[in-house]
């Protein structure tokens, strides 16, 4: 019940599609696979098609630098025309865009590079109508009047990508790169192409490039995040989101994205704050509801899970899962009348439902109906025999019929499946008295000061008997196994924080394989993850800067993370990042406003940072 969200939807990145390289104000996020120009980031498809949210972004001032030579003298009416069919642009005002461009286009005395920024500008407004043809003879014609700009094959790829057509679009990224090296935002874009090709290595190198050229933008992160959380890596997620929403605040799919991946470690408590956060700048999102009920729910707050359930509904009324949501929470709640209306509506909608047979079964089971809720899973376990909320509710109804080895064997399934699945976890303690033991494979060679690498599915963890609770997710981001390498304890006030380090695979650097090193948080007294950081990659090393209360790091990436440490016996909360600014963030400039960027000069400085502008959200496009 508490896995992802559905499908991770699509990380396709995000920069500007402006003629003239000058911004178009702008914040962080996706640009959504299938929509032409979206206003954020979106969430490129991932390789098991999980949908995960990213949320959008304003695409504010395009704005027109010239680009003819000095010596060129176009006729005053020319530009005019071009700046008004940007301001008009900006309004939304599509139509008007394209009357004043195409006036602009009518002089005759404009330069070639002048009449392909132009051209370059009234193909996005084409595309926003989605009169694909005439945006790509504008984009061709561009490209043949100034065939040294990168912008050009950076926007035409973005169109061919939001077409389905992967490889010629990578083939545009490509030639976008070669042109602009230090392009960051067709290094975003191009992750986006990789991610729909089903390279997601190929994704993260992009991304971590692009990082590494504007290591303050949100829009890479969130690409990086959303592949790390559909790899299986939800804490390198909760890294790159938590940057992404202290980079913009106010990232409503920054929240959201995070919240999911606290979900998958269990900090079910700080996912209900970032879904609270989500919520605040996005009220009309269902789906956001919807998570922040099923949080609720493993929390044991059956009532709030409800009427979140019941908002998801009357903003996705035609969802019948929903429906089979909040009659377990119902259930729960003790309500089972209404629990039992939701569940036959969910089952009347969608007769292959096996979550709404699963979660009837279990209904009846609580009404002492146990024999009759049998039935019910029989049905699920048809159609859904791996499903850990079919299983979950398998096992409560033969604990019911006095079949408590078959219960056992089928949470221990469960938390193999998904390891972060409270519901089952909670029910396997009751029974066992001890819910860390799954069905663990030992790895021989890879431990040491106690500590064991064992592996479930295909993730690795590190448990140690002498911390029970305790189980350690040894991310890894390259090829070979993790090992153990290292394990300190910290001295007071924090003795109850520890780091364990581990190899986390070789991957390709710039001068060949590079072996990488990564350091996992410890709280020993909640048994808790607090984070793990990559500490080495190469020749780099990350600077860890402790005191009493907190500990800063300076990662290999050249962003700062600093994370609070809190009393023994609470669980540390991760405060927002701290961004150190690079020489490569001196333009004063943000290139991720729309998947269209035009590339900056290296020597472009701004005289004042630009102002931020309030950005919308685009939930109702992501999930609809």
């Amino acid at each position: 019940m508490l896995k992802r969200h559905e499908n991770m939807r699509q990380v396709l990145a995000r920069c500007v599609l402006t003629a003239s390289g000058r911004r178009a104000d702008t914040r962080s996020g996706h640009a959504l696979l299938g929509r032409l120009i979206p206003t954020r980031p979106n969430p490129a498809r991932s390789l098991s098609h999980r949908t995960g949210a990213v949320a959008a972004l304003v695409l504010a001032a395009v704005m027109h630098a010239a680009t003819a030579p000095a010596s060129a003298a176009p006729d005053a009416a020319a530009p005019g025309m071009a700046r008004k069919g940007g301001a008009a642009l900006v309004r939304g005002d599509t139509g008007q865009a394209i009357t004043h461009y195409t006036t602009a286009l009518a002089d005759t005395s404009l330069a070639n590079d002048r009449r392909a920024t132009i051209l370059n500008d009234r193909a996005v407004a084409y595309a926003r109508l989605g009169k694909t043809k005439e945006a790509f003879d504008d984009f061709n014609a561009a490209v043949q009047l100034f065939p040294e700009y990168a912008a050009l094959y950076n926007n035409r790829g973005n169109l061919l990508l939001a077409l389905g057509l992967v490889k010629e679009a990578a083939k545009d990224f490509d030639r976008a790169l070669t042109l602009a090296p230090g392009y960051a935002a067709a290094y975003n874009n191009r992750a986006g192409a990789r991610i729909r090709s089903g390279d997601a290595d190929g994704a993260i190198d992009d991304y971590t490039h692009a990082i590494r050229l504007l290591p303050s933008s949100a829009a890479p992160l969130s690409g990086r995040g959303l592949v790390h959380l559909e790899q299986g890596r939800p804490h390198a997620a909760i890294r790159d989101f938590s940057r992404a929403v202290g980079s913009d605040a106010s990232f409503a799919a920054g929240y959201r994205n995070r919240a999911e991946a606290k979900l998958a470690v269990g900090h079910y408590e700080e996912a209900i704050e970032d879904l609270s956060r989500a919520i605040a700048f996005d009220i009309k999102n269902g789906d956001i509801y919807r998570m922040r009920g099923r949080a609720y729910l493993v929390t044991g707050d059956a009532d709030a899970a409800v009427k979140d359930f019941s908002q998801a509904i009357e903003l996705k009324p035609d969802d019948t899962t929903i429906y089979a949501e909040r009659g377990l929470a119902h259930g729960r709640a003790g309500n089972q009348e209404e629990a039992l209306a939701d569940l036959g509506h969910a089952i009347e909608r969608d007769p292959r439902s096996a979550m709404a047979f699963a979660y009837r079964a279990y209904i009846f089971k609580e009404q002492g109906q146990a024999d009759v809720g049998m039935k019910d899973i029989d049905r699920a376990v048809k159609l859904a025999p791996d499903n850990p909320e079919v299983l979950w509710a398998k096992a409560e109804v033969a604990e019911a019929l006095g079949q408590r080895d078959q219960a056992v064997a089928d949470l221990r399934r469960v938390l193999f499946l998904e390891p972060g699945m409270k519901l089952a976890a909670d029910a396997l303690e009751r029974l066992e008295g001890d819910a860390s033991q799954v069905d663990d494979r030992p790895i021989a060679g890879l431990g040491q000061a106690g500590w064991e690498v064992v592996a479930r599915g295909k993730r690795y963890f590190a448990v140690n008997p002498a911390y029970r609770r305790l189980s350690v997710p040894l991310e890894t981001v390259g090829e070979g196994l993790p090992k153990i390498l290292t394990w300190e304890s910290r001295q007071a006030p924090l003795r109850h924080i520890s780091v364990l380090t581990f190899s986390g695979g070789t991957i390709k650097g710039a001068k060949g394989p590079e072996p990488t090193e990564f350091a996992a948080i410890l709280d020993t007294a909640s048994n808790t993850v607090i984070a793990i950081e990559p500490h080495r990659q190469g020749d780099k090393q990350s600077t860890w800067t402790w005191s009493d209360d907190k500990v800063t790091i300076a990662s290999i990436d050249g962003v700062t993370d600093e994370f609070t440490l809190m009393a023994r016996g609470q669980t540390p909360v991760a405060a927002a990042p701290r961004r150190r600014r690079e020489a490569s963030d001196a333009y004063g400039e943000d290139p991720w406003a729309d998947p269209w960027a035009a590339p900056r000069p290296a020597s472009r400085r701004s005289a004042a940072r630009p102002q931020r502008r309030k950005p919308k959200t685009l939930f109702d496009l992501l999930f609809n």
